[in-house]
């Protein structure tokens, strides 16, 4: 009879190393006490490492650094794949991943259709805000974050040499994505973009 804590490691070790594991992964294999006490001897023995409350890892094993952990990043598209749920960076986190700002945030805010949290990981929190489903709608990667980023700035705040980049950055983006992304954003924004066409 192999015992709960037995079934979940072969279960992790049966995964690429750096999959996160999730808490919920094993509610086939008891209660979930015995998973949590499984888990929790797992980490004691390091097999597994914590990422954050209900959030594991089995590190990626590099020769130069040793074990590389998950970013905050990695974490929150985790959790929106294993929710079914749709996340969109926005705030600072969107300007600094159109590189238009070299501001790291410790707050990562994602805009979200499911139930609003926020998880701590080490230093840096990862918030999950309810939106409505327009502010989601967005189908291009780049003219999502350069909405959040336009609204992020705000309209009085942005400057010739913003904007510029802004529409440098959108020409990359695929046409048919960018103009259905257009008809999603506020009208002053709109204008911004149309200019990227």
């Amino acid at each position: 009879m192999q015992s709960i804590e037995d079934k979940i490691e072969k279960s992790i070790k049966s995964k690429q190393r750096g999959t996160l594991i999730f808490t919920d992964d094993f509610i086939a294999y008891g209660s979930s006490k015995a998973i949590q006490k499984a888990l929790e001897r797992l980490t004691n023995r390091e097999v597994i490492r914590r990422v954050a409350r209900g959030i594991f890892v089995r590190p990626v094993l590099s020769e130069y650094i040793g074990e590389v952990m998950p970013t905050a990043e990695d974490v929150a598209q985790g959790i929106a794949k294993r929710d079914k749920i749709k996340i969109v960076p926005t705030g600072n986190h969107a300007l600094n991943k159109l590189g238009l700002s070299t501001q790291i945030p410790l707050k990562l805010v994602y805009l979200t259709d499911g139930s609003p949290r926020e998880i701590q990981i080490g230093k840096r929190t990862i918030k999950l805000k309810k939106t409505t489903p327009k502010n989601l709608l967005a189908k291009g990667k780049i003219s999502s974050l350069a909405i959040q980023a336009l609204k992020e700035v705000g309209q009085k705040e942005i400057t010739v040499d913003f904007e510029e980049k802004i529409i440098r950055l959108l020409e990359k983006e695929d046409k048919k994505d960018l103009e259905h992304d257009i008809r999603m954003a506020p009208v002053w924004i709109r204008k911004i973009m149309q200019k990227a066409l």
